[in-house]
């Protein structure tokens, strides 16, 4: 949610600043700005409501914006309506100018004392009482940097911001508790940003801010970061690991559809150098202490939050079916429960950002519960929850910018499949049946391609679901997630109504929704619970409804008038879910195509959710 992007350099960085907020587009937002200190010596502010191209416009044409210090911003709105008035940069008396994402959970204490000190307030934002603490330790003739260290201290939220002062021109103060920060430096050029994407063009190398940092960039080489602790501190040089044509569009039409076909590469990465080429899976790639944690662990508990969350549900029925007890949990709703704590328990968190608000709340909770061990599965290698827990396995999935995900969600289950692995190796798992399971692994690339070839099968369906109102998904065991992953798509991008139920659940309450307009989508891989589930799809055809079916090839399921069958590549009983993902994410893509949606930025939706 909401985007940050900054630069002090010795040339005009509106162009740079432009292009970076067009590569975080993908976050959602709403609004879009930019403020510069000119040549004068004052602030250039353009904003508006809408695209980043709406704000490119208007620069294009007469605003004549321009300066070699500066700061953007995409909004996504919390407080106050998507208008120009709460668009950021803020500017208080042309001489501060503020960018935030997060939330000041004290804002109304504070405005209210600024309303009473005479302040005047232009937006309805939490942000803005950062303006005015600023200007209150300014005024009382404070330095830039002494007044931002004492407005954090008045700010209570998660947040990160960027600040510019007209009276220390080429300088940008940034500050994070919560929210993700990183600094990049490019050729005699210093970037803020808060997304290691929006730098992959510009920067060579970044620095991760850690909660409670402060830093001060002063010219395009100067930086000081300034500690929780009041100390001033030297955070780690990072290499950028973003290639940039990774964030390039290249020949597709969009986002969603060039990430659906990286999935094959995509997975390739997850397993790549850890898996042997005599079908082992090296466990110390979660990390130095794996071994000895995973030799320890007698439970797991998952913890996540839409889409990672019916990952979750996939491995816990993996984990279950090796005798490893496990939980997946819902983040926002583990944090307000008082669970049982197992002994020995390992908390995994699943996130493609791993900013996630509610799950790095979720997995401070299980760490103050007394939960022993944590992993992070993870896209980002920069994010907070990579650094807060004691094993990470990074997913390599390359950067996501759609927001709906695909290949973050397919790598995720590959992840937690090379989990259930590592567990089970030391509760009894041979070494045949942990090969006949890597095997399956490994084949896997070459059958996502296999599947991808189907693509214009898939589409042909797109025309009947184009102006339905509601539609029902049904799965069994680790494919009922995959049902509820599948809904998800298609409610996300195609604004189409779509649930999805165990399939032994519809005599108890779904039937009552099956008529002629409202078509099912059954996830019916031939296994042992294929019979159980043909039945369930006799229930809905001897009611009128229309079915269609995602099935292996060779199933013995037959379409006829009510029933079309579309047959997928046949997969082993641990890879077929993500085998029926890729298909449903192609329906849920094409769908929304022929309905003329914005596929990459679906209304109301945010890529990287890093607020409650």
């Amino acid at each position: 949610m909401c985007g940050i992007i900054g630069a002090v350099s010795n040339r005009d960085i509106v162009p740079t600043l432009v292009d970076s907020m067009r590569i975080m587009e993908y976050r959602g937002y709403d609004s879009a700005g930019i403020a510069v200190i000119n040549s004068n010596g004052e602030f250039d502010r353009e904003r508006c409501v809408g695209k980043v191209e709406k704000l490119v416009h208007s620069i294009q044409n007469g605003s004549s914006i321009s300066g070699t210090t500066g700061i953007g911003h995409t909004r996504w709105a919390t407080h106050g309506p998507a208008n120009e008035a709460n668009a950021h940069p803020l500017i208080s008396s042309g001489r501060v100018a503020v960018v935030c994402n997060g939330i000041i959970e004290n804002y109304e204490e504070l405005r209210h004392q600024h309303l009473q000190e005479g302040s005047i307030y232009d937006s309805a934002t939490d942000t803005e009482v950062i303006l005015h603490e600023l200007m209150k330790f300014l005024d009382d003739g404070l330095g830039f940097l002494d007044a931002v260290k004492e407005t954090v201290k008045r700010l209570i939220g998660s947040y990160a911001f960027a600040a510019l002062c007209i009276s220390e021109p080429g300088k940008i103060i940034v500050a994070k508790r919560g929210c993700p920060l990183l600094i990049g430096f490019g050729d005699n050029e210093t970037f803020i940003a808060s997304d290691a994407i929006a730098l992959a063009k510009i920067a060579k190398s970044i620095i991760v801010l850690e909660n409670g940092d402060i830093a001060e960039i002063s010219g395009v080489s100067e930086t000081n970061i300034i500690d929780q602790f009041g100390e001033e501190v030297k955070r780690k040089d990072e290499s950028i690991l973003i290639q940039p044509k990774l964030v390039d569009l290249a020949h597709y039409s969009h986002y969603m559809q060039k990430e659906i076909f990286e999935q094959g590469s995509a997975v390739a990465n997850t397993l790549e150098e850890r898996i042997t080429n005599n079908c082992m899976l090296e466990i110390e790639t979660f990390g130095e202490e794996a071994v000895e944690i995973f030799n320890q662990v007698e439970a797991v508990r998952i913890l996540a939050c839409g889409t990672s969350y019916y990952a979750g549900m996939v491995a816990r029925i993996w984990l279950e079916s090796m005798g490893i007890p496990c939980e997946a949990e819902i983040a926002s709703e583990f944090r307000y429960r008082n669970p049982v704590v197992p002994d020995n328990a390992l908390v995994v968190a699943i996130s493609q950002s791993g900013e996630t608000a509610d799950t790095l709340a979720a997995l401070n909770q299980a760490s103050k519960l007394g939960y022993k061990y944590s992993l992070a599965i993870c896209n980002s290698p920069f994010s907070q929850m990579t650094r807060v827990t004691d094993l990470v396995l990074h997913t390599r999935a390359g950067p996501e910018i759609s927001v709906a995900s695909t290949k973050a969600f397919t790598t995720q289950l590959v992840s937690l499949l090379l989990l259930m692995i590592a567990l089970a190796k030391r509760r009894g798992m041979t070494v045949d049946e942990e090969a006949e399971i890597v095997s399956e692994l490994r084949a896997l690339p070459s059958r996502i391609e296999a599947l991808l070839q189907m693509d214009k099968d898939i589409a042909e369906l797109s025309d009947y679901f184009a102006d339905k109102e509601h539609t029902l998904f049904l799965g069994r065991g680790t494919h009922y997630p995959i049902a509820l992953e599948g809904a998800l798509k298609l409610k996300e991008i195609s604004y189409i109504h779509a649930d999805a139920y165990p399939a032994g659940e519809l005599k108890h309450g779904p039937l009552a929704l099956i008529d002629a307009k409202t078509p099912t989508i059954a996830v019916a891989p031939n296994n042992h619970l294929l019979a159980k589930l043909k039945a369930n799809i006799q229930e809905v055809r001897a009611r009128g409804g229309k079915l269609f079916v995602f099935s292996d090839s060779g199933t013995p399921i037959k379409s006829d008038e009510l029933i079309e069958v579309i047959e997928v590549v046949k997969s082993g009983p641990f890879t077929s879910p993500i085998i029926h993902t890729i298909a449903l994410q192609l329906l849920a893509y094409h769908v929304a195509v022929t309905k003329g949606n914005d596929v990459d930025n679906p209304r109301n939706l945010a890529k990287s959710v890093t607020v409650e």
